[in-house]
């Protein structure tokens, strides 16, 4: 599994990122990554549930058949149809962390149980079962740091089994913020970004080639807590509603049954409505916190304030300067990662918005 992307040359020419909600493939020509084809494929809600366990992929024939037909549409035909695919995973279906050595073994292949050893005591999963990556960011003398990237093997597989039952084959596998990060042009000053969607938020601080912040929260838990104490209003009065329900038609022997399965449905319908209200505002509340510890980190770290947050994922850079304003998180100019030069006129509709393609796209350049 790599981390980070090398040369197109020994990678595919496709990519397809996978999260909450739904699928995002795309197609690039050359290193350069200008994106000529992009095709979106939507997924029932809870048909794919990220995490560090086995069961992300909880409707495989649904999400099977919605991979198949994100990469059909930009595979290709005839002669000129790929096959070989980058799949883009879910942050919160990876653990990335930064580890310090004293030193470490120049050749990957007396490195890596080293650095496997080391994430023991640190993964929550059994680091001899997982599919383990690792990049230095520096080196100087009796300090090597490092970036690890780490996926329990059977959430890989459940991945990675998706392309191949689609009639593709996987290639390189990269984590969803990282793969975003690869698409940003390299420059000296650092980059503060977010990665935000159903279920997680992501932040990241980049200078040049060396990732300096990855903080990934997982929102579901307390969305989910939050909905756990929704306490529903009465819909209407009982007494109220059976004398409007009188005047229409006669209750009769059931009456009150059909009364009470309406009543019993509306309630459900406010119920849901207000569950996911509730869940909003927490996530709300979540990303705003991510962004605002984020640039925090940024300038105390940096001895400089960032006035630019640039945004990847499925939420979108309005809604996140809408949330950030209501949470009274200030001084951030947000923006698109992805703009119109980085793709073929055409290549993009309505239903694909420029914000989903970050990560894809990133996984496709050089």
């Amino acid at each position: 599994m790599e981390i980070l992307p090398k040369t197109l040359g020994t990678r595919p020419r496709l990519a397809v990122e996978v999260r909450a909600e739904g699928l995002l493939a795309a197609r690039a020509e050359d290193a350069v990554a200008l994106l000529t084809a992009v095709a979106r494929a939507d997924v029932a809600e809870g048909a794919i549930v990220p995490g560090l366990k086995a069961g992300n992929i909880v409707d495989k024939t649904a999400v099977t058949a919605a991979m198949r037909r994100a990469l059909d549409a930009v595979a290709g035909s005839g002669r000129d149809r790929l096959r070989d695919v980058t799949i883009v995973v879910p942050d919160s279906a990876v653990r990335v962390l930064f580890v310090d050595f004293d030193q470490l073994p120049s050749k990957t292949a007396e490195a890596l149980p080293v650095v496997r050893f080391r994430l023991k005591k640190l993964l929550p999963f059994d680091a001899d079962d997982a599919m383990v990556s690792y990049q230095v960011m520096s080196s100087v003398k009796d300090s090597v740091k490092l970036l690890a990237v780490a996926m329990p093997k059977a959430v890989l597989e459940e991945y990675e089994s998706l392309v191949l039952s689609a009639g593709y084959l996987p290639g390189a596998v990269l984590p969803s913020t990282l793969a975003a990060l690869a698409g940003i042009e390299e420059t000296a000053a650092p980059v503060l970004m977010v990665n935000a969607g159903t279920g997680s938020v992501t932040t990241a601080i980049v200078q040049g080639e060396t990732l300096l912040l990855h903080r990934s929260v997982d929102m579901s838990a307390d969305i989910s807590g939050a909905s756990a104490q929704v306490s529903v209003v009465p819909l209407v009065d009982r007494e109220n509603t059976a004398q409007e329900w009188a005047q229409q038609e006669a209750l009769g022997p059931s009456g009150w049954d059909r009364f009470e399965a309406e009543a019993a449905m509306q309630t459900s319908v406010v119920e849901t409505a207000l569950v996911r209200e509730r869940g909003s505002r927490a996530a709300a509340r979540e990303v705003a916190q991510a962004v605002s510890v984020a640039a925090a980190y940024f300038e105390d770290s940096l001895q400089r304030s960032q006035d630019q947050l640039l945004v990847a994922g499925t939420l979108g850079a309005e809604s996140l300067a809408a949330m950030m304003e209501e949470s009274g998180v200030e001084g951030l100019r947000v923006r698109e990662m992805i703009d119109a030069s980085m793709m073929e006129a055409g290549a993009v509709t309505a239903s694909v918005p420029r914000n989903w393609l970050a990560a894809v796209r990133g996984a496709l350049r050089n």
